[in-house]
């Protein structure tokens, strides 16, 4: 399915990116068209294999999408949201699923509406994915690196690496972002839009871990929380979350909840707010509560001390941590505990708190925050504003949302509305690419 050295220079649609976005737009544009009058398009990957980063989706299971509905999913990508529904009405989960099941991929949604492959192995998306590619024909260029690309009188020339130029009127970039740089998304898409007249918004790491002030949360490495709470706050304000899981480790804290957030908190650090994490240990109970059921504790079983009491509330692990930060000896028997110090025990239990000081970089993100604004993108077709013929896809628009399915979404149907725009430009201009 590798095509090098083609002695067919100039494509009707050219591809650059082999992620989800890029294969989508192009089986979309080699799919339209009758028998006779088949779209000539070609797919450009920089990597060996097309599809690398959809291997690591999902702890190699590829959240593929996410059963909400269209409105779900606009609200999920906050002020880019708007931009995204023609997108997704033209291509929508649905559809997606669909899609899947035409190619030969079992699919089964789990909780929180997340849907994946039904043999969980990331490797089976690609391979049905591989198969469409197949199905419409599409030159899939591997290995092959676009050193880069000028356009002239509308046509777009690009230089590929050990190879000739190759030529097209319409250009979809798909190139991903700038975090996991291993699957080939380098920015690299970012440095040809600005050579083509586009600005980019700053790149920042969304998705990302966090680093804390305190030391002892890597004394708790490899500890979850369960069924907890958290709330970032800086100043009079707090950013929330709704209840989930949350990991220590050696430099600070992961998980759903702080990923979810991670993006917003890496824009506060930057403008140089102070952050705190505060973490409910205990959210489906009121502090009065807490209170109440540790005094029960002390006058049924008054003698247990301090540490066995922790037992039923906390992890073991996370006990030492705890005792250390109330200043109370754990060894202590509850029927000594101060009125003060049973207050400070649930205050604590409400309220864990560490100090944000940063994330990790944005090479080791899960996705990239910033990029091509939304204002200079056609919504109804993918096309630049800008510089007539050149359209995006995926991760290089300036539009993310939270994990569970939507981003890889965004790229399934960003790429299925910019290959259909751009096999049929005159089309879509008129408004034919979705409401």
């Amino acid at each position: 399915m590798t095509a090098r050295g083609s002695s067919v220079d100039f494509y009707d649609v050219v591809v650059v990116g082999g992620g989800p976005a890029g294969i989508m737009a192009a089986i979309r544009a080699a799919s339209l068209g009758d028998a006779k009058l088949k779209k000539n398009v070609i797919l450009i990957e920089r990597n060996s294999s097309i599809g690398r980063k959809i291997l690591i989706t999902g702890k190699g299971r590829c959240n593929l999408t996410n059963s909400a509905d269209i409105d779900g999913f606009i609200g999920k990508f906050g002020k880019s949201g708007q931009f995204l529904r023609s997108a997704f009405y033209k291509f929508s989960s649905d559809d997606l699923r669909e899609f899947f099941k035409k190619n030969s991929l079992g699919i089964k949604v789990e909780r929180q509406g997340r849907v994946f492959p039904s043999d969980d192995r990331s490797l089976s998306v690609v391979k049905a994915l591989e198969k469409a590619l197949a199905d419409n024909n599409v030159k899939v260029l591997t290995g092959s690196r676009v050193m880069g690309i000028r356009e002239e009188g509308g046509i777009f020339s690009l230089k590929i690496e050990g190879a000739t130029e190759i030529w097209t009127k319409r250009l979809i970039l798909a190139t991903g972002g700038a975090s996991y740089k291993v699957t080939g998304s380098t920015g690299d898409g970012f440095h040809f839009a600005k050579l083509l007249g586009h600005t980019f918004n700053p790149l920042r790491p969304g998705l990302v871990p966090l680093k804390t002030k305190e030391r002892w949360a890597g004394e708790m490495q490899g500890l979850t929380l369960k069924n907890i709470s958290i709330a970032f706050e800086y100043g009079s304000k707090k950013i929330t979350s709704e209840v989930g899981e949350l990991l220590f480790t050696h430099f600070g804290v992961s998980g759903p909840l702080v990923l979810d957030l991670s993006a917003q908190v890496v824009d506060l650090i930057q403008e140089k707010k102070e952050v705190i994490l505060s973490i409910d240990l205990k959210p489906g109970l009121t502090g009065e509560q807490l209170d109440n059921r540790l005094l029960r504790e002390t006058g049924s079983h008054g003698s247990i001390n301090i540490k066995t009491l922790l037992k039923d509330l906390l992890p073991l692990k996370m006990i030492p941590v705890f005792a250390s930060t109330l200043n109370i000896d754990p060894a202590k028997r509850i029927n000594q505990l101060k009125h003060d110090e049973r207050h400070a025990i649930v205050k604590l239990l409400k309220a864990f708190r560490l100090t944000i000081t940063g994330s990790l970089p944005l090479e080791e993100a899960m996705v990239t925050c910033g990029g091509i604004p939304v204002k200079d993108i056609n919504p109804r077709t993918m096309e630049s504003r800008i510089k007539p013929g050149l359209y995006f896809a995926g991760e290089i628009i300036d539009a993310t949302a939270p994990s569970g399915g939507y981003n890889l979404q965004q790229a399934f149907s960003t790429g299925y509305l910019a290959g259909e725009s751009a096999a049929n430009p005159d089309f879509s201009r008129k408004g034919g690419a979705g409401a």
